[in-house]
């Protein structure tokens, strides 16, 4: 249910929200870029005969699923910032999805592509949890009836 009760965005939560984006898109990207220049300079650290024992050869393969997991987390961050930068364009960030009542700013501030106000997002939370609840509830009673 998307309610569109957008006014014109004011100007100055305007400069303010795209102030926000601009420096927390910029964090993302140097984060990448480094996480990117940590796992190449690894992997060119390996011995030069190549040869790793198998605790060593275990846990470089361990780092390196960390370091990959680091960089599509903030690769995906760096997604939703850009997807919230269009909706500032658009006229629609800072504003709930569900009620379209305006985001905190304080909301924002902290995750900045945030789509629904604290309200809205509460709520969600508690029926996937209900959700995810009823659904094990089914399936242990389906293993027991088994």
């Amino acid at each position: 249910m998307k309610v569109q009760n957008q006014e014109k965005i004011d100007p100055e939560r305007y400069a303010g929200l795209r102030r926000i984006l601009e420096e927390r898109r910029r964090e993302m990207v140097s984060e990448v870029q480094e996480k990117i220049r940590d796992v190449r300079s690894e992997a060119a650290g390996t011995p030069i005969n190549g040869v790793l024992d198998a605790a060593e050869s275990s846990d470089a393969d361990i780092q390196e699923d960390i370091e990959l997991a680091l960089i599509q987390m903030k690769a995906e961050t760096l997604s939703k910032i850009d997807e919230a930068l269009a909706r500032l364009e658009k006229g629609t960030f800072g504003f709930c999805t569900e009620c379209g009542e305006e985001i905190s700013e304080r909301r924002l501030r902290a995750l900045p592509f945030a789509l629904r106000c604290k309200d809205c997002e509460e709520a969600r939370e508690v029926a996937e949890q209900r959700e995810r609840q009823a659904s094990r509830r089914s399936s242990l009673f389906f293993d027991m009836s088994s």
